[in-house]
């Protein structure tokens, strides 16, 4: 039984939008490995180039690769993923915030 995997699904992407997703992905490793090697600045500076350059790559990597767009078909794909995004942040800053609470309070006494 053959399948058809552009019938009625979403296309694949092309060479070129790998090869995209692909080189800046290097390149959005590179600058923030090196910064962290060479310590040319300040500890904060470098911390938050290397955070604003990994939300960057998920970017990346959500357009190129996942192939995620603005297009209706694609629009509850978007969704569930905003949807995860919220809970993980919300388990995570929640569980956080209930370890620094129980840690302070056992230091009270």
């Amino acid at each position: 039984m053959a399948s058809n995997h552009s019938a009625g699904g979403a296309s694949h992407g092309s060479t070129k939008s790998y090869m995209v997703g692909f080189i800046l992905s290097v390149i959005l490793t590179v600058i923030p490995f090196g910064l962290v090697m060479f310590q040319s600045m300040s500890k904060a500076a470098i911390l938050t180039i290397v955070l604003v350059f990994a939300v960057v790559q998920v970017l990346v990597h959500l357009v190129c690769f996942l192939h995620l767009d603005r297009s209706s078909e694609q629009r509850w794909n978007v969704i569930a993923g905003i949807f995860s995004f919220i809970i993980i942040a919300l388990l995570v800053g929640l569980s956080l915030w209930i370890m620094f609470s129980v840690h302070h309070f056992m230091l009270a006494k």
